[in-house]
Protein backbone atom coordinates (compact mmCIF):
# COMPACT_ATOMS: atom_id res chain seq x y z
CA UNK A 1 0.00 0.00 0.00
CA UNK A 2 1.20 3.50 -0.82
CA UNK A 3 2.23 5.89 1.90
CA UNK A 4 0.24 9.12 1.61
CA UNK A 5 0.92 12.66 2.75
CA UNK A 6 -0.84 16.02 2.76
CA UNK A 7 -1.02 19.37 4.48
CA UNK A 8 -3.37 18.69 7.41
CA UNK A 9 -3.72 22.30 8.55
CA UNK A 10 -5.30 25.20 6.69
CA UNK A 11 -3.31 26.54 3.72
CA UNK A 12 -1.76 29.99 3.87
CA UNK A 13 0.43 31.82 6.36
CA UNK A 14 0.12 30.67 9.97
CA UNK A 15 2.15 30.14 13.09
CA UNK A 16 2.31 26.40 12.50
CA UNK A 17 1.64 24.15 9.50
CA UNK A 18 1.11 20.40 9.91
CA UNK A 19 2.06 17.86 7.24
CA UNK A 20 0.73 14.37 7.90
CA UNK A 21 2.30 11.17 6.51
CA UNK A 22 0.53 7.80 6.84
CA UNK A 23 1.66 4.37 5.73
CA UNK A 24 4.55 1.89 5.83
CA UNK A 25 7.17 4.32 4.45
CA UNK A 26 7.05 6.87 7.28
CA UNK A 27 10.65 6.14 8.27
CA UNK A 28 11.74 6.43 4.63
CA UNK A 29 9.99 9.78 4.34
CA UNK A 30 11.80 11.16 7.40
CA UNK A 31 15.12 9.75 6.21
CA UNK A 32 14.84 11.96 3.12
CA UNK A 33 15.15 14.92 5.51
CA UNK A 34 18.12 13.36 7.31
CA UNK A 35 16.17 12.42 10.45
CA UNK A 36 14.67 9.26 11.95
CA UNK A 37 11.59 8.31 13.95
CA UNK A 38 11.95 10.19 17.27
CA UNK A 39 12.30 8.10 20.41
CA UNK A 40 9.37 8.52 22.75
CA UNK A 41 7.10 9.56 19.90
CA UNK A 42 8.19 13.18 19.53
CA UNK A 43 11.20 15.37 19.11
CA UNK A 44 12.55 18.63 17.68
CA UNK A 45 14.63 18.12 14.57
CA UNK A 46 16.36 20.18 11.89
CA UNK A 47 15.09 19.02 8.52
CA UNK A 48 17.79 18.89 5.85
CA UNK A 49 17.70 18.16 2.14
CA UNK A 50 21.26 17.38 1.24
CA UNK A 51 23.21 20.43 2.41
CA UNK A 52 20.11 22.62 2.40
CA UNK A 53 18.36 23.35 5.71
CA UNK A 54 14.58 23.17 5.18
CA UNK A 55 13.14 23.99 8.62
CA UNK A 56 13.22 23.35 12.35
CA UNK A 57 10.28 21.03 13.02
CA UNK A 58 8.49 19.17 15.78
CA UNK A 59 8.04 15.53 14.78
CA UNK A 60 5.23 13.39 16.22
CA UNK A 61 5.14 9.63 15.68
CA UNK A 62 2.08 7.39 16.06
CA UNK A 63 2.59 3.64 15.93
CA UNK A 64 0.43 1.42 13.74
CA UNK A 65 -2.87 0.78 15.51
CA UNK A 66 -2.55 3.91 17.65
CA UNK A 67 -3.14 6.57 15.02
CA UNK A 68 -6.17 8.17 13.38
CA UNK A 69 -5.77 6.04 10.23
CA UNK A 70 -4.76 2.86 12.06
CA UNK A 71 -1.44 2.91 10.19
CA UNK A 72 1.96 4.22 11.20
CA UNK A 73 1.72 8.02 11.06
CA UNK A 74 4.25 10.84 11.28
CA UNK A 75 3.31 14.51 11.60
CA UNK A 76 5.74 17.29 10.77
CA UNK A 77 4.84 20.49 12.64
CA UNK A 78 6.53 23.19 10.59
CA UNK A 79 6.74 26.95 10.72
CA UNK A 80 3.65 28.09 8.84
CA UNK A 81 5.34 29.63 5.82
CA UNK A 82 3.83 28.68 2.45
CA UNK A 83 7.39 28.42 1.09
CA UNK A 84 8.39 25.90 3.77
CA UNK A 85 5.24 23.84 3.24
CA UNK A 86 5.70 23.81 -0.54
CA UNK A 87 9.33 22.70 -0.15
CA UNK A 88 8.47 19.86 2.24
CA UNK A 89 5.62 18.62 0.03
CA UNK A 90 7.81 18.69 -3.09
CA UNK A 91 10.52 16.66 -1.35
CA UNK A 92 7.99 14.06 -0.18
CA UNK A 93 6.66 13.75 -3.73
CA UNK A 94 10.09 12.61 -4.93
CA UNK A 95 10.03 9.45 -2.79
CA UNK A 96 9.02 6.18 -4.46
CA UNK A 97 5.86 4.73 -2.92
CA UNK A 98 4.93 8.03 -1.30
CA UNK A 99 2.26 10.22 -2.88
CA UNK A 100 -0.11 13.09 -2.19
CA UNK A 101 -3.38 11.85 -0.71
CA UNK A 102 -6.74 11.96 -2.43
CA UNK A 103 -9.54 13.99 -0.78
CA UNK A 104 -10.70 12.13 2.34
CA UNK A 105 -8.13 9.36 1.94
CA UNK A 106 -6.83 9.57 5.52
CA UNK A 107 -10.40 9.15 6.77
CA UNK A 108 -11.05 6.35 4.27
CA UNK A 109 -8.08 4.46 5.68
CA UNK A 110 -9.42 5.02 9.21
CA UNK A 111 -12.71 3.47 8.04
CA UNK A 112 -11.04 0.56 6.23
CA UNK A 113 -8.90 -0.18 9.30
CA UNK A 114 -11.86 -0.16 11.67
CA UNK A 115 -10.91 3.05 13.47
CA UNK A 116 -14.22 4.69 12.48
CA UNK A 117 -17.56 3.29 11.35
CA UNK A 118 -19.41 4.99 8.51
CA UNK A 119 -21.67 7.00 10.81
CA UNK A 120 -18.58 8.29 12.63
CA UNK A 121 -17.06 9.31 9.30
CA UNK A 122 -20.20 11.33 8.58
CA UNK A 123 -20.05 12.80 12.08
CA UNK A 124 -16.47 13.89 11.44
CA UNK A 125 -17.50 15.59 8.19
CA UNK A 126 -20.29 17.41 10.00
CA UNK A 127 -17.98 18.42 12.85
CA UNK A 128 -15.56 20.01 10.40
CA UNK A 129 -18.46 21.92 8.81
CA UNK A 130 -20.10 22.88 12.14
CA UNK A 131 -20.82 26.61 12.43
CA UNK A 132 -22.89 26.69 15.63
CA UNK A 133 -22.71 25.18 19.11
CA UNK A 134 -25.69 22.89 18.49
CA UNK A 135 -24.11 21.56 15.29
CA UNK A 136 -20.81 20.98 17.10
CA UNK A 137 -22.45 19.03 19.92
CA UNK A 138 -24.56 16.91 17.60
CA UNK A 139 -21.69 16.06 15.26
CA UNK A 140 -19.44 15.20 18.20
CA UNK A 141 -22.04 12.76 19.54
CA UNK A 142 -22.11 10.94 16.20
CA UNK A 143 -18.31 11.04 15.86
CA UNK A 144 -17.94 9.57 19.35
CA UNK A 145 -19.80 6.48 18.14
CA UNK A 146 -23.18 6.90 19.86
CA UNK A 147 -25.16 5.98 16.75
CA UNK A 148 -23.01 2.91 16.16
CA UNK A 149 -23.43 1.83 19.80
CA UNK A 150 -27.20 2.22 19.54
CA UNK A 151 -27.24 0.21 16.31
CA UNK A 152 -25.16 -2.50 18.00
CA UNK A 153 -27.66 -2.57 20.89
CA UNK A 154 -30.56 -3.15 18.50
CA UNK A 155 -28.48 -5.67 16.56
CA UNK A 156 -27.69 -7.56 19.77
CA UNK A 157 -31.39 -8.00 20.56
CA UNK A 158 -32.08 -9.20 17.03
CA UNK A 159 -29.15 -11.63 17.20
CA UNK A 160 -30.75 -13.13 20.30
CA UNK A 161 -34.02 -13.43 18.39
CA UNK A 162 -32.23 -15.18 15.52
CA UNK A 163 -30.66 -17.62 17.97
CA UNK A 164 -34.12 -18.54 19.29
CA UNK A 165 -35.43 -18.90 15.73
CA UNK A 166 -32.48 -21.13 14.81
CA UNK A 167 -33.14 -23.36 17.79
CA UNK A 168 -36.78 -23.72 16.73
CA UNK A 169 -35.92 -24.41 13.09
CA UNK A 170 -33.22 -26.97 13.97
CA UNK A 171 -35.68 -28.86 16.16
CA UNK A 172 -38.68 -28.45 13.90
CA UNK A 173 -40.34 -31.62 15.21
CA UNK A 174 -40.95 -29.87 18.49
CA UNK A 175 -43.16 -26.80 18.69
CA UNK A 176 -41.60 -23.64 20.03
CA UNK A 177 -43.24 -22.94 23.39
CA UNK A 178 -45.65 -20.02 23.49
CA UNK A 179 -43.43 -18.34 26.08
CA UNK A 180 -40.54 -18.30 23.59
CA UNK A 181 -42.76 -16.97 20.80
CA UNK A 182 -44.04 -14.25 23.12
CA UNK A 183 -40.47 -13.39 24.10
CA UNK A 184 -39.43 -13.08 20.47
CA UNK A 185 -42.43 -10.87 19.72
CA UNK A 186 -41.60 -8.68 22.71
CA UNK A 187 -37.98 -8.30 21.57
CA UNK A 188 -39.12 -7.34 18.08
CA UNK A 189 -41.54 -4.79 19.53
CA UNK A 190 -38.83 -3.28 21.73
CA UNK A 191 -36.46 -2.81 18.79
CA UNK A 192 -39.25 -1.34 16.65
CA UNK A 193 -40.13 1.06 19.46
CA UNK A 194 -36.50 2.13 19.84
CA UNK A 195 -36.08 2.70 16.11
CA UNK A 196 -39.33 4.67 15.89
CA UNK A 197 -38.28 6.85 18.83
CA UNK A 198 -34.99 7.67 17.12
CA UNK A 199 -36.76 8.38 13.85
CA UNK A 200 -39.13 10.76 15.61
CA UNK A 201 -36.11 12.88 16.56
CA UNK A 202 -34.83 12.83 12.99
CA UNK A 203 -36.51 16.06 11.85
CA UNK A 204 -34.92 17.99 14.70
CA UNK A 205 -31.55 16.36 14.06
CA UNK A 206 -31.76 17.33 10.39
CA UNK A 207 -32.73 20.89 11.35
CA UNK A 208 -29.65 21.20 13.56
CA UNK A 209 -27.43 19.93 10.77
CA UNK A 210 -28.96 21.92 7.91
CA UNK A 211 -30.40 24.83 9.88
CA UNK A 212 -33.88 26.27 10.40
CA UNK A 213 -35.58 28.61 7.96
CA UNK A 214 -37.66 31.46 9.42
CA UNK A 215 -39.67 33.52 6.92
CA UNK A 216 -40.60 37.14 7.60
CA UNK A 217 -44.05 37.58 6.06
CA UNK A 218 -46.43 40.50 5.69
CA UNK A 219 -47.91 43.10 3.36
CA UNK A 220 -45.77 45.59 1.42
CA UNK A 221 -44.09 48.29 3.53
CA UNK A 222 -44.63 46.37 6.78
CA UNK A 223 -40.95 46.76 7.70
CA UNK A 224 -39.84 43.24 6.79
CA UNK A 225 -36.55 44.27 5.16
CA UNK A 226 -35.82 46.76 7.94
CA UNK A 227 -36.35 44.00 10.51
CA UNK A 228 -34.06 41.65 8.58
CA UNK A 229 -31.34 44.31 8.53
CA UNK A 230 -31.75 44.87 12.27
CA UNK A 231 -31.45 41.14 12.96
CA UNK A 232 -28.43 40.80 10.66
CA UNK A 233 -26.72 43.92 12.00
CA UNK A 234 -26.06 45.10 8.46
CA UNK A 235 -27.84 46.28 5.31
CA UNK A 236 -28.66 42.87 3.87
CA UNK A 237 -31.82 44.07 2.12
CA UNK A 238 -32.73 47.29 0.30
CA UNK A 239 -35.33 49.32 2.16
CA UNK A 240 -37.63 51.90 0.61
CA UNK A 241 -40.96 53.61 1.15
CA UNK A 242 -41.97 52.36 -2.30
CA UNK A 243 -44.21 49.31 -1.98
CA UNK A 244 -42.97 46.18 -3.75
CA UNK A 245 -39.23 46.94 -3.44
CA UNK A 246 -38.41 43.38 -2.34
CA UNK A 247 -39.07 40.90 -5.14
CA UNK A 248 -36.56 38.09 -4.70
CA UNK A 249 -36.29 36.15 -1.45
CA UNK A 250 -33.29 37.47 0.50
CA UNK A 251 -31.55 35.01 2.84
CA UNK A 252 -29.41 35.83 5.88
CA UNK A 253 -27.86 32.99 7.88
CA UNK A 254 -27.27 33.58 11.59
CA UNK A 255 -26.31 31.79 14.79
CA UNK A 256 -29.31 32.07 17.11
CA UNK A 257 -28.58 30.69 20.55
CA UNK A 258 -26.26 28.09 19.06
CA UNK A 259 -28.76 27.08 16.36
CA UNK A 260 -28.19 27.75 12.64
CA UNK A 261 -31.08 29.91 11.40
CA UNK A 262 -31.66 31.38 7.95
CA UNK A 263 -34.02 34.36 7.92
CA UNK A 264 -35.98 34.90 4.71
CA UNK A 265 -37.07 38.40 3.69
CA UNK A 266 -39.98 37.90 1.31
CA UNK A 267 -41.95 40.09 -1.07
CA UNK A 268 -44.98 41.84 0.39
CA UNK A 269 -48.10 39.73 0.03
CA UNK A 270 -50.77 41.47 -2.03
CA UNK A 271 -52.69 41.28 -5.27
CA UNK A 272 -50.72 43.03 -8.02
CA UNK A 273 -50.96 43.65 -11.74
CA UNK A 274 -47.17 43.96 -12.05
CA UNK A 275 -46.01 40.69 -13.65
CA UNK A 276 -42.54 40.78 -12.05
CA UNK A 277 -43.89 41.61 -8.60
CA UNK A 278 -46.48 38.83 -8.98
CA UNK A 279 -43.67 36.33 -9.52
CA UNK A 280 -41.98 37.62 -6.36
CA UNK A 281 -45.21 37.28 -4.37
CA UNK A 282 -45.68 33.70 -5.61
CA UNK A 283 -42.12 32.83 -4.61
CA UNK A 284 -42.65 34.49 -1.24
CA UNK A 285 -45.71 32.34 -0.54
CA UNK A 286 -43.91 29.17 -1.60
CA UNK A 287 -40.81 29.79 0.53
CA UNK A 288 -42.88 30.92 3.50
CA UNK A 289 -44.96 27.75 3.35
CA UNK A 290 -41.81 25.61 3.19
CA UNK A 291 -40.09 27.44 6.08
CA UNK A 292 -39.85 25.88 9.53
CA UNK A 293 -41.42 28.97 11.11
CA UNK A 294 -42.94 32.29 10.06
CA UNK A 295 -42.92 35.78 11.59
CA UNK A 296 -46.05 37.61 10.45
CA UNK A 297 -45.83 41.40 10.53
CA UNK A 298 -49.36 42.76 10.43
CA UNK A 299 -50.57 46.30 9.88
CA UNK A 300 -54.03 45.52 11.21
CA UNK A 301 -55.54 44.78 7.81
CA UNK A 302 -55.48 41.02 8.26
CA UNK A 303 -53.18 38.31 6.92
CA UNK A 304 -53.03 36.83 3.43
CA UNK A 305 -51.67 33.56 4.83
CA UNK A 306 -52.92 31.52 7.75
CA UNK A 307 -50.40 31.22 10.61
CA UNK A 308 -49.54 27.71 11.72
CA UNK A 309 -49.05 26.62 15.35
CA UNK A 310 -45.73 28.01 16.55
CA UNK A 311 -45.69 30.96 14.12
CA UNK A 312 -45.39 34.49 15.54
CA UNK A 313 -47.86 37.27 14.71
CA UNK A 314 -46.58 40.75 15.58
CA UNK A 315 -47.69 44.32 15.09
CA UNK A 316 -45.53 45.82 12.34
CA UNK A 317 -43.74 49.15 12.95
CA UNK A 318 -44.65 49.08 16.62
CA UNK A 319 -42.86 52.41 17.08
CA UNK A 320 -45.89 53.96 15.36
CA UNK A 321 -48.32 51.96 17.52
CA UNK A 322 -47.24 52.44 21.15
CA UNK A 323 -50.54 50.93 22.34
CA UNK A 324 -49.66 47.52 20.86
CA UNK A 325 -48.76 44.84 23.40
CA UNK A 326 -46.96 42.58 20.96
CA UNK A 327 -44.99 44.09 18.14
CA UNK A 328 -41.58 44.84 16.67
CA UNK A 329 -39.80 47.70 14.95
CA UNK A 330 -36.72 47.11 12.87
CA UNK A 331 -36.22 50.88 12.68
CA UNK A 332 -35.97 51.59 16.42
CA UNK A 333 -35.22 48.09 17.66
CA UNK A 334 -38.26 47.97 19.92
CA UNK A 335 -39.33 44.38 20.49
CA UNK A 336 -36.35 42.90 18.64
CA UNK A 337 -34.67 41.45 21.74
CA UNK A 338 -37.96 39.90 22.83
CA UNK A 339 -38.44 38.48 19.33
CA UNK A 340 -34.97 36.92 19.27
CA UNK A 341 -35.52 35.46 22.75
CA UNK A 342 -38.87 33.95 21.77
CA UNK A 343 -37.47 32.56 18.52
CA UNK A 344 -34.53 30.99 20.35
CA UNK A 345 -36.79 29.42 22.96
CA UNK A 346 -39.24 28.08 20.38
CA UNK A 347 -36.58 26.57 18.13
CA UNK A 348 -34.65 25.12 21.07
CA UNK A 349 -37.82 23.41 22.29
CA UNK A 350 -38.39 22.00 18.82
CA UNK A 351 -34.90 20.56 18.79
CA UNK A 352 -35.07 19.00 22.25
CA UNK A 353 -32.91 15.89 22.12
CA UNK A 354 -32.00 16.18 18.46
CA UNK A 355 -31.24 12.51 18.13
CA UNK A 356 -28.49 10.82 16.16
CA UNK A 357 -30.08 10.09 12.77
CA UNK A 358 -28.69 13.25 11.22
CA UNK A 359 -28.71 12.14 7.59
CA UNK A 360 -31.35 10.83 5.22
CA UNK A 361 -29.28 7.65 4.79
CA UNK A 362 -29.52 6.92 8.53
CA UNK A 363 -33.29 7.38 8.60
CA UNK A 364 -33.77 5.30 5.45
CA UNK A 365 -31.87 2.38 7.02
CA UNK A 366 -33.99 2.66 10.17
CA UNK A 367 -37.25 2.74 8.19
CA UNK A 368 -36.21 -0.38 6.29
CA UNK A 369 -35.34 -2.13 9.55
CA UNK A 370 -38.72 -1.20 11.05
CA UNK A 371 -40.54 -2.46 7.96
CA UNK A 372 -38.77 -5.83 8.03
CA UNK A 373 -39.38 -6.26 11.77
CA UNK A 374 -43.07 -5.44 11.43
CA UNK A 375 -43.41 -8.09 8.73
CA UNK A 376 -41.42 -10.56 10.85
CA UNK A 377 -43.70 -10.03 13.84
CA UNK A 378 -46.76 -10.55 11.64
CA UNK A 379 -45.30 -13.72 10.12
CA UNK A 380 -44.55 -15.10 13.58
CA UNK A 381 -47.67 -14.12 15.50
CA UNK A 382 -50.37 -14.31 12.84
CA UNK A 383 -49.00 -16.95 10.48
CA UNK A 384 -46.79 -18.99 12.81
CA UNK A 385 -44.07 -19.06 10.13
CA UNK A 386 -40.80 -18.80 12.03
CA UNK A 387 -38.71 -19.48 8.89
CA UNK A 388 -40.04 -16.42 7.05
CA UNK A 389 -39.88 -14.40 10.27
CA UNK A 390 -36.21 -15.33 10.74
CA UNK A 391 -35.37 -14.25 7.17
CA UNK A 392 -37.08 -10.90 7.73
CA UNK A 393 -35.21 -10.35 10.99
CA UNK A 394 -31.97 -11.06 9.13
CA UNK A 395 -32.96 -8.43 6.55
CA UNK A 396 -33.44 -5.98 9.41
CA UNK A 397 -29.98 -6.80 10.77
CA UNK A 398 -28.51 -6.07 7.34
CA UNK A 399 -30.30 -2.72 7.28
CA UNK A 400 -28.75 -1.84 10.65
CA UNK A 401 -25.35 -3.01 9.43
CA UNK A 402 -25.63 -0.64 6.47
CA UNK A 403 -26.25 2.17 8.95
CA UNK A 404 -22.68 1.90 10.25
CA UNK A 405 -21.11 0.72 6.99
CA UNK A 406 -20.72 -3.02 7.53
CA UNK A 407 -22.59 -4.00 4.35
CA UNK A 408 -24.07 -2.59 1.13
CA UNK A 409 -22.39 0.82 1.28
CA UNK A 410 -19.60 0.63 -1.31
CA UNK A 411 -21.64 2.65 -3.81
CA UNK A 412 -21.88 5.66 -1.49
CA UNK A 413 -18.38 5.65 0.00
CA UNK A 414 -16.90 7.73 -2.82
CA UNK A 415 -19.50 10.44 -2.35
CA UNK A 416 -18.95 10.59 1.40
CA UNK A 417 -15.14 10.69 1.37
CA UNK A 418 -15.00 13.18 -1.49
CA UNK A 419 -16.54 15.80 0.82
CA UNK A 420 -13.33 15.87 2.89
CA UNK A 421 -10.32 18.02 2.08
CA UNK A 422 -7.08 16.41 0.89
CA UNK A 423 -5.48 16.58 4.36
CA UNK A 424 -8.33 14.69 6.02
Amino acid sequence: MDTIFALASAPGKAGVAVVRVSGPACATALARFGVSIPEGGRGLRRLMYGEDAVDEALLLHFASGASFTGEEVVELHLHGSPAIVARVLSILEEIDGVRLSEPGEFTRRAFDNGRLDLAQVEGLADLIEAETEAQRKQALRVLSGELGKQADHWRGRLTRVLALFTAGIDFADEEIPDSVTDGISDDLSLVIKGLEAELAKGRAAEAIRNGFEVAIVGPPNAGKSTLLNRLAGRDAAITSDVAGTTRDVIEVRMDLGGLPVTFLDTAGLRETQDAVEAIGVARARERAEQADMRIFLTDGAGLDMKPLPGDLVLQAKVDLHPEADRGVSGLTGRGVDALVSELTTTLTERVGDGGLAIRHRHRDAMRRAIGYLGEAREALVEQGDDVIAAELVMDSVRALDSLVGRVDVEAILGDIFSTFCIGK
